[in-house]
């Protein structure tokens, strides 16, 4: 069986476990190509416009993918922590694909709870029946899978660099360099390095999240909040870079406690869509990398070029 796997949200962190899981089984793992223009204005013809622009690239990765496989995996994730949920676009994608984009292979859209193992391995049942009857191979499958994903890193973390910024977001934007356009090369070529949420402890980042009024309620907020605090109350970096999807509701809250948080920390919020020039974004990135030099340069400046600065 050919099943397919789109390659966009979170296929970039948890890649390693459902192809494996899938490989163990038998399946002929079956990819969309890297995010590119073709993607995208593919994307841009099937999704809703008020989508941002991941969501929107994600229908272009099943329009690329749909007529190579014979199962499609379109990937319903509601949880990953407990008592916190991933953004609602997930929790209702495949109606969102399903009533979009004609023609469609069978799907597996059963939602995800990644909660624990017990929550996790259900899920992968329901797939594993869908390729194989053998239910012992289902459970193997499903081990090596695990044990694939706990030796994966993911994440990035420059040592090699006298400037460091935090890059946050959601993993999807940090992660496709199509969405981003290459930022972290970018960076690396004005000489800054680049460490992002996966290397501070997860427990600490929940903590710092609790010194909120309310608790978060998405997985993604907490994540940004508690990372980008972190990294501004201990110096650990010289500034931070966020990349936020035009249209996203769960930024647009989380930006504005991060601001009230960390306060004349530098922050650069760089907003992207479909119609967002790599020249642009150039432009900002240079000027901000200029901003940390001559803070850095002249303590009497501080006040005034320390302030955040949003570009969209």
């Amino acid at each position: 069986m050919r099943v397919g796997v789109p390659k966009g949200l979170l296929y970039y962190k948890y890649y390693p476990f459902i192809e494996k899981f899938l490989m163990e089984l038998g399946a002929e793992v079956i990819t969309s190509a890297d995010t590119n223009k073709n993607i995208l204005n593919q994307g841009v013809k099937y999704c809703v416009d008020e989508a941002c622009l991941p969501v929107k690239i994600f229908h272009g990765h099943i329009v690329d993918i749909k007529d190579k496989c014979d199962l499609l995996i379109i990937p319903r994730i509601m949880r990953t922590r407990q008592r916190e949920y991933i953004c609602p676009k997930f929790c209702g994608l495949p109606e969102m694909i399903l009533y979009s984009i004609p023609n469609m292979p069978k799907v597996m859209i059963e939602p995800i709870y990644a909660t624990s193992e017990k929550e996790l391995y259900t899920w992968c049942k329901k797939l594993g029946e869908m390729v194989t009857k053998d239910k012992s191979k289902i459970k193997g499958a499903f081990n090596e899978a695990l044990e694939k994903q706990r030796n994966f890193k993911f994440g990035i973390k420059d040592e090699e660099y006298k400037k460091t910024i935090a890059l946050v977001g959601h993993p999807y934007n940090l992660y496709d360099t199509f969405i981003n356009m290459n930022i972290v090369k970018k960076l690396n070529k004005l000489g800054v390095g680049v460490i992002t949420e996966e290397y501070v402890d997860e427990e600490q980042i929940k903590l710092e999240a609790e010194s909120l009024f309310k608790r978060p309620f998405w997985t993604f907020a907490t994540n940004s909040y508690g990372f980008t605090s972190i990294m501004a109350k201990n110096n650990e970096v010289d500034g931070a870079v966020y990349i936020s999807s035009f249209a996203c509701g769960i930024d647009s809250v989380v930006l504005e406690l991060i601001k009230d948080k960390i306060e004349d920390f530098p922050l650069l919020v760089l907003k992207v869509d479909e119609h967002t020039g790599e020249g642009g974004i150039d432009t900002r990135i240079e000027a901000f990398i200029d901003m940390l030099e001559r803070r850095k340069n002249s303590e009497d400046n501080i006040p005034a070029l320390g302030q955040h600065i949003s570009c969209s």
